[in-house]
């Protein structure tokens, strides 16, 4: 099966391309990372530049996986954007895969973990996740850094942001430091919830922002 994953939830983004077997195997053909700011511009050139590199066309796509967030309102949307206009096109089964979901994958620890995002404005997007032969999440919130170091402690936080990962030391909380999850880990994620049947289709494609835009909170408190 030929997966094409992306991920423009945050700063940097990527293009993944992969060949996945008939069991959890998912082999990593080639990764493409995305310039920053020109998500909107490069992504779909870049995904047919890889395609064609690979000596693939867009109809030998099998499925897709994408970040679904949380990270960037922009960047996010223009990623929907284009796996829903191509699962729809080509009538393929679509992953979601929240980031914090990756970032707790991503580590080396096993049993209850939280998993931890540079939210902007002091906040942290926090994911509470049970972490053994597969990965439950029990629940994803925003919280600010002094919510979210009170509830962590005595806990093990995973997190790809040095100011986070700072934070939790001063504060005595055990943590481990990992690399940000590209469109790799994606990819490897995704396979996962296809092969469980964990897919969603184009209409039912959306964003998992955790928190609401900036649009929405002012529209609450306007005259």
């Amino acid at each position: 099966m030929l997966l094409l994953a992306i991920d423009t939830s945050g700063k940097y983004g990527s293009i993944a391309l992969a060949r996945c077997g008939p069991e959890e195997s998912c082999k990593i053909l080639d990764v493409v990372p995305l310039e920053v700011g020109t998500f909107s511009a490069q992504l779909i050139p870049q995904i047919a530049l890889l395609l064609s590199k690979h000596g693939f066309g867009k109809q030998e796509i099998d499925a897709f996986a994408v970040a679904s967030g949380p990270g960037s309102f922009t960047g996010l949307r223009v990623g929907l954007a284009a796996i829903k206009g191509l699962a729809e096109i080509l009538n393929k089964p679509i992953a979601a895969i929240s980031l914090l979901e990756a970032v707790a994958s991503a580590g080396s620890q096993h049993g209850e973990v939280i998993a931890a995002l540079d939210a902007g404005r002091n906040d942290v997007y926090v994911g509470n996740y049970r972490v053994n032969s597969s990965i439950i999440r029990l629940g994803e919130q925003l919280l600010s850094l002094n919510e979210f170091l009170t509830a962590a402690a005595g806990r093990t936080i995973i997190t790809p942001e040095k100011n986070i990962a700072e934070a939790a030391r001063r504060a005595s909380i055990s943590v481990e430091e990992i690399e940000r999850p590209s469109s790799d880990a994606i990819a490897r994620l995704g396979w996962k919830k296809i092969r469980a049947g964990e897919t969603v289709t184009p209409e039912d494609l959306e964003a998992n922002y955790i928190r609401r835009t900036d649009a929405e909170i002012f529209s609450k408190i306007s005259p």
